[in-house]
């Protein structure tokens, strides 16, 4: 049953883990492993390793607080239930800048795949609008949607990893970098890398952001989330090997469209458009799971003050955060007119660090009754996350640190000015 403030539950085990790995299976695999190869070069590798450890830790932590507390806003209610007010609004407004500046970045993508420069901006916002009216209908219609758009990246993921391992490396591009070099590698390179390729991974946290509209939330959301990043993370893992047979380390970090130039390396290269669609397609399939991400976690920061309340409404028919996701749309559009987002990832990725490393230090309190995996992935969990946060290029950590006292501050300003009370600490 639902009452009229509430969202239904429509969204069985398959639908959560389609609208997850829709998420991480974005336009990241096309273009992430590049500039993470220029960080972290032959050591590529190991970033990834890296990023996918700290990924098991926050999904597992995510998934452990989903169950027990089933609700829309992801970290942001956890933290507020776990921590207390400020922590939860510190998760959710990291969360907010930081996947709607990803928003833009996937709609961008879209549109330098499929149009030619002069057309991308009204492309990329035209892309939103649509989306957004997808999403405006029913959860079940952008689930629906998120599955054809992930049947499709994957048979394009399928021909390329085929073109390229049966064409094989072609001329002076190809290099040996599956050997690792003699001198050991840079950490900080590859934590830098690993900071990188976590902007691709971290789409589970959809499925989270979801929970009040997934049946049987304690059992499906775990297991939704772990096997979506499983599985992604093994698709992940065979396309950065691939990158690095084919087009070597050079070729790779030098690359903007890296998974087309490998195809285009060997003797596949008839795929390349195939290629390029699979990155539009992938990048829709992104930019609808993260629409209806964001809008749940506006929804549920309206419902406490945290955003106005006026957003803090769900469509009586359709069931979703109608006010919530128009607004956000309406951010995205206005972003992807005026600004190049894609110089962002780095401040994307911050801001989604630091609401993991929230989730994480949540999942940490958590008494036995409620535990379902060691305290050791939580606690490996927050300082991964605040190792790869501060080592992500400087501008991108100064820039979201800004952002972020920017948030906490309005809100003091708010709450004095309302004459609400001081939020309860930590253990209070």
């Amino acid at each position: 049953m639902t009452g009229p403030g509430s969202l239904a539950r429509r969204l069985g085990l398959t639908d959560a883990v389609v609208i997850g790995a829709s998420s991480m299976i974005g336009a990241g695999v096309f273009v992430v492993f590049a500039p993470a190869a220029r960080a972290a070069g032959t050591w590529l590798l190991a970033g990834l390793a890296v990023a996918v450890v700290v990924a098991l830790c926050n999904a597992t932590s995510t998934a452990q607080l989903a169950a027990t507390y089933p609700r829309s806003g992801g970290t942001y209610v956890y933290g507020r239930e776990q921590l207390g007010p400020w922590w939860g609004f510190t998760a959710g407004w990291c969360f907010v800048i930081g996947k709607t500046a990803s928003c833009a970045a996937m709609a961008a993508t879209v549109a330098a795949y499929t149009v030619p420069a002069d057309w991308q901006r009204p492309t990329a916002a035209a892309a939103v609008v649509a989306l957004t009216a997808v999403s405006w209908r029913g959860i079940t219609r952008t689930a629906a949607l998120a599955r054809v758009i992930l049947v499709v990246v994957l048979l394009v993921l399928a021909v390329a990893v085929a073109a390229m391992v049966l064409g094989g490396p072609v001329g002076a591009q190809a290099s040996a970098p599956l050997t690792a070099p003699a001198a050991g590698p840079d950490v900080r390179d590859v934590l830098q890398s690993a900071g990188l390729i976590f902007f691709a991974l971290a789409g589970y946290a959809r499925i989270a952001t979801l929970g009040e509209e997934v049946k049987d939330p304690a059992a499906t959301i775990p297991r939704a989330i772990v096997t979506a990043l499983a599985g992604v993370a093994v698709l992940y893992a065979v396309v950065a090997v691939l990158l690095l047979r084919v087009l070597g380390v050079d070729g790779l970090a030098a690359s903007d469209a890296p998974v087309a130039d490998a195809v285009a390396a060997t003797a596949g290269s008839w795929a390349v458009p195939v290629v390029g669609v699979g990155a539009a397609a992938a990048s829709l399939g992104a930019l609808l799971a993260l629409l209806a991400g964001v809008g749940r976690t506006t929804l549920a920061m309206a419902r406490e003050g945290d955003l106005p309340r006026h957003l803090a409404v769900v469509h009586p028919r359709f069931h979703v955060p109608h006010r919530a996701e128009a607004a956000v749309g309406s951010v995205v559009v206005v972003a992807v007119l005026v600004a190049d987002l894609r110089e962002l990832i780095g401040f994307s990725s911050f801001g989604v660090l630091l609401y993991y490393a929230v989730a994480n230090l949540a999942a940490l309190t958590q008494g036995r009754d409620r535990r379902r995996y060691p305290r050791a992935l939580q606690v490996v969990g927050v300082v991964g996350c605040a190792t790869l946060a501060l080592t992500l290029p400087p501008g991108s950590v100064l820039a979201g640190l800004g952002v972020v006292v920017v948030g906490l501050v309005a809100r003091w300003i708010v709450r004095q000015r309302t004459g609400t009370p001081p939020a309860p600490t930590l253990g209070q």
